[in-house]
């Protein structure tokens, strides 16, 4: 539903509103749909390389940093795939999207060092690129 300013160009048809305002009246997605939506686009088997790319670019792109349990995915994606490459990248932009938040990129390597050590992929601060 979009309200624009009817009544006054109505009223005086010489002005035209410069500006509407849309109003949405959807659904809003809740944070375990959320979850939910990306881990499933992650788990897909017939994932490719640029479908990978295209979802983390996405996923780095909203206001958030993403939950363990959809990295846990995207970084199986990667395995299946054989692209180390992009695993680090995803591990480097976590750590870069939780910005200040110095308590953010620890916890979720806490929380992925089980899939880590299982698909054998290594930090960028086991590596020593971080210090780049």
């Amino acid at each position: 539903y979009c309200k624009a300013a009817t009544s006054l160009s109505q009223t005086y048809p010489a002005i035209t509103p410069l500006a509407s305002r849309c109003y949405s009246h959807g659904k809003v997605e809740t944070d375990e749909e959320f979850d939910s939506r990306w881990v499933t686009y992650f788990n897909k088997p017939d994932i490719d390389a640029w479908e990978l790319r295209k979802g983390m670019n996405t996923l780095i792109g909203y206001d958030l940093v993403p939950e363990a349990k959809i990295l846990d995915s995207a970084l199986r994606a990667c395995r299946r795939l054989n692209d180390l490459a992009s695993a680090i990248r995803i591990l480097e932009a976590v750590k870069d999207k939780a910005g200040p938040h110095k308590d953010i990129y620890p916890y979720l390597i806490q929380e992925l060092k089980p899939t880590l050590t299982e698909l054998g992929i290594s930090t960028p601060e086991e590596l020593g690129i971080d210090r780049l």
